[in-house]
């Protein structure tokens, strides 16, 4: 296994500069997941470290070795792709196989690691078939073999989960898990699907514009987002966020709709977003020390253990409040107030997004 230290690389293609500065260590036998939107240059990176693409400035190093000018098969990485890379016409066996005998490896050590390999990932069943007698799941199944069988110090997989249905990622997502588990590879992967992001990684990258907003434990990026981006892009549904103006030395943000008591130590500008998560927001008065939200129910959605209340503010601004089912008594059209608590609320800059912290004396 390896660690992976990406320096200082950028990317240009012909004068598009698609990757800024690029600096991440991930440690020996960690998940890394690079969560962005598309186009925003995470599969970009992830080529380069498996040597598809080469920095324009900036190194790359997996096990303290600088790789950047090496060609993919001496970088000791396995990569797991979104189409799978198949080779119909070849059983499953034999797909798993071909890389190790490529690499020269005895015929008893590639048949232990077909049936370890296989037995892991739940298909011994199917070694005998072709990729066209297997499911999507099933193929995803047989490209991760592939890549466990050829035992590398880093797996890259570039979004492997997006071309089956919903109730199978669920299910591949725990064995995915698992599968790193019982291995314990250095892993890349890359999504734009922040819940699986949010599932799978010991830490997200997030990428937006060819730049990181923030690394960070999934619990770090969702509670404490470094600025307004990853507050919308983190959490389904993201975190609500509300403009509003504030007055100097003011000691709460107050509007026609919203007051917002402003914490000790935080010096707000002239305009700032006010934001709190869906689940924290409550119907009813607030107290002193609460941010209060005020508007009207735009829309009931019920969503069998839950309800979330689509809201306006009265100058239109909209809110998601997610509650539990049995709260169930409000209308479409119905004026209501919202109550957040003080430890719940985020303040950012409206002008630049970002996040508004304590001051440390």
């Amino acid at each position: 296994m390896a660690e992976i230290v990406i320096d200082g690389v950028t990317k240009h293609f012909d004068s598009v500069e698609v990757l800024k500065r690029i600096d991440i260590t991930i440690a020996d036998g960690e998940f890394m997941v690079l969560l962005g939107p598309s186009g925003c240059g995470k599969t970009t990176l992830l080529r380069m470290i498996a040597g598809l693409e080469t920095p324009s400035r900036g190194r790359i190093l997996i096990g303290g070795t600088d790789v950047t000018t090496f060609p993919p098969a001496r970088r000791g990485v396995g990569m797991v792709f979104q189409n799978y890379a198949l080779y119909p016409h070849m059983t499953v066996r034999e797909n798993i196989a071909l890389g190790l005998k490529v690499r020269g490896l005895e015929r008893t050590e590639i048949e232990r690691r077909i049936a370890f390999a296989a037995n892991l990932v739940q298909i011994s069943q199917y070694l005998e078939r072709r990729p066209r007698a297997l499911s999507g799941g099933q193929r995803q199944r047989v490209a991760l073999a592939r890549v466990i069988a050829r035992e590398p110090a880093v797996s890259l997989m570039d979004e492997p989960l997006s071309n089956i249905d919903a109730q199978l990622r669920t299910i591949m997502r725990a064995e995915l898990l698992r599968i790193h588990r019982a291995v314990g590879m250095t892993t890349i992967y890359v999504t734009h699907d922040q819940e699986e992001a949010m599932g799978l990684g010991d830490r997200i990258t997030v990428m937006n514009f060819g730049h990181i907003e923030q690394i960070g434990s999934p619990d770090e990026v969702y509670a404490h987002p470094a600025n307004a981006f990853v507050a919308r892009f983190i959490g389904s549904p993201r975190m609500n966020l509300v403009r509003a103006a504030h007055r100097p030395e003011a000691e709460t943000v107050e509007t026609p709709f919203l007051r917002a008591p402003v914490p000790d130590g935080i010096a707000l500008p002239p305009e700032v977003l006010v934001g709190f998560r869906s689940e924290d927001a409550r119907p009813g008065e607030a107290e002193a020390s609460e941010t209060e939200v005020r508007g009207q129910v735009d829309v009931v959605e019920h969503l069998g253990a839950q309800i979330e209340l689509h809201f306006r503010t009265e100058d239109g601004q909209e809110v998601v409040v997610r509650r539990p089912r049995g709260e169930s008594r409000w209308r479409e059209g119905e004026r209501i107030v919202l109550a957040i608590p003080k430890k719940s609320v985020h303040f950012f800059d409206a002008g630049t997004g970002a996040a508004l912290t304590v001051s440390v004396s």
